[in-house]
């Protein structure tokens, strides 16, 4: 069963992933990966278990129209590790982000999302994070440090929309 495992992997492998070495007896090998998934598991403020996903490999469903068994996906580019902590007046994004230079990082926002994305020859990384508030995109701030980037933003302070009708 593993044996199948990675001959799927091997045939459903994005093309970033794949290369040719040439070995010091001059032998070429080809070489398929890396194949990374793991997923984190936290209690959300419900006291009902969150589970994220991260990575480059997927579990697909099987579908109702024939697939067999379930597929794995495979991305050239990783899924980071990402928490997203909504506290009074912001929002905290920290993101893992191991084997990367800070100016790899490039980070663009919106008052409902952050994208978090690093596309060098040896890492790449991708991850649209949905904003549990609305933010203030001017507000952003960002630290990276020892593969961690920590992204701080501050909520909009939301205004009620309408008016309030005076009744004669």
């Amino acid at each position: 069963m593993m044996e199948e495992m990675f001959q799927e992997l091997q045939r459903s492998a994005a093309k970033e992933l794949v290369r040719e070495e040439r070995l010091p007896n001059g032998r070429i090998v080809r070489r398929t990966g890396p194949f990374v998934y793991g997923y984190s598991m936290t209690m959300g403020p419900d006291e009902k278990p969150v589970i994220r996903e991260f990575g480059n490999v997927k579990p697909s469903r099987p579908s109702a129209f024939g697939a067999p068994r379930p597929r794995l996906e495979v991305k050239g580019e990783r899924e980071p590790l990402v928490d997203t902590l909504e506290e009074e007046g912001t929002i905290r994004v920290v993101a893992e982000l191991p084997g990367v230079e800070k100016d790899a990082i490039n980070l663009d926002t919106d008052e409902n999302s952050l994208t978090i994305s690093v596309d060098t020859e040896i890492r790449k990384y991708f991850k649209e994070v949905e904003l549990p508030s609305t933010i203030d995109p001017e507000s952003v701030q960002a630290s990276y440090k020892n593969g961690v980037l920590e992204v701080t933003v501050t909520k909009k302070e939301t205004k009620p929309k309408g008016r309030r009708i005076k009744i004669e």
